[in-house]
């Protein structure tokens, strides 16, 4: 074997032909290693300070800021005057919070870390868009840091976060819901886990009694005794349906049609807890729950 001019011989030539080849490898390694530490250094610093997010949406109005103080779990924090904030339009990873039985939800502990993290010693401003309390008594807002870091936005693109939306608080829907789809195609956080994948509307059934998002084309939509019915497949008492309730189809008219019409034969994806109503089924309080996937 040649190296750097000399023949090496024997078995003692190839011995140390195999240690200069394997030191050179330790040394190739290390700053291949060095260079991904880097670079995941930079990447995880540019979420950071919301270079991995966008800005806030506009339209949403400003409230009194505050400096940050504590952190409950990865969407609800307090605020050194005692004010506590639920960050509404995303549901992070689940913590037991004393409740018996509860079971932790993957990647809870991490997303809690990611809000401590963000809001450190921040100045923390509320936003809102819809509903500013809720019964708790915790305030319902969009939060920005002094740097202009959108704390929803952060955690939806580390994929820390779904979005999670109610009729009276829909602002900035749009937006999330596009970091979300970033998240989940590059299987960032949870959207590298089982747990949290979107679900085939012909699997529903097995997830009854969880927050779920359900994905399916349309087999009939129509509405009996002013209730509405989106249905994924023929048989009502075993397949997957959306269900509104009279009182919630107004909001869907402009989107929807007045009975649903526009829906049947579109691929559909639709957030919110599986129940069972003969066959599994998600109540739809307003249209922002529903993504419809193809024209």
């Amino acid at each position: 074997m040649i190296h750097g001019g000399a023949i090496l011989r024997g078995r003692s030539g190839r011995v140390k032909a195999a240690a200069i080849f394997a030191a050179r490898l330790r040394a190739y390694n290390g700053a291949m290693l060095r260079a991904l530490a880097l670079a995941f250094t930079c990447a995880v610093t540019a979420l950071a300070t919301g270079a991995g997010a966008t800005g806030l949406p506009p339209g949403l109005v400003a409230g009194t800021p505050g400096e940050a103080a504590s952190v409950s779990d990865g969407d609800t924090l307090t605020l050194a005057d005692g004010r506590r904030v639920r960050l509404v339009g995303i549901q992070a990873p689940k913590l037991p919070l004393g409740r018996p039985g509860f079971r932790t939800w993957p990647l809870a502990g991490a997303a809690r870390d990611a809000l401590v993290e963000m809001s450190r010693g921040r100045r923390l401003t509320p936003h809102f868009g819809g509903a500013r309390e809720d019964r708790h008594g915790r305030l319902l807002a969009h939060l920005t840091r002094d740097d202009g870091l959108w704390l929803q936005g952060a955690l939806l693109a580390r994929g820390l976060a779904r979005v999670y939306s109610f009729p009276d608080n829909v602002a900035a829907v749009t937006e999330m819901y596009a970091l979300e789809r970033k998240a989940r195609a590059a299987r960032r956080g949870i959207w590298a886990l089982d747990f949290y994948r979107v679900r085939d509307h012909a699997e529903a059934g097995r997830y009854v009694g969880s927050f779920q998002l359900v994905e399916g084309r349309v087999t009939s939509a129509a509405v009996a005794r002013g209730r509405g019915y989106i249905n994924f497949g023929t048989d009502w008492r075993r397949d997957f349906t959306i269900t509104i309730s009279k009182r919630a189809r107004l909001r869907f008219r402009a989107a929807f049609g007045a009975r649903l019409q526009r829906l049947k034969g579109k691929k559909l994806r639709v957030r919110g807890w599986l129940r069972r109503y003969n066959g599994p089924m998600i109540e739809a309080t307003h249209p922002e729950q529903i993504e419809v996937l193809d024209p």
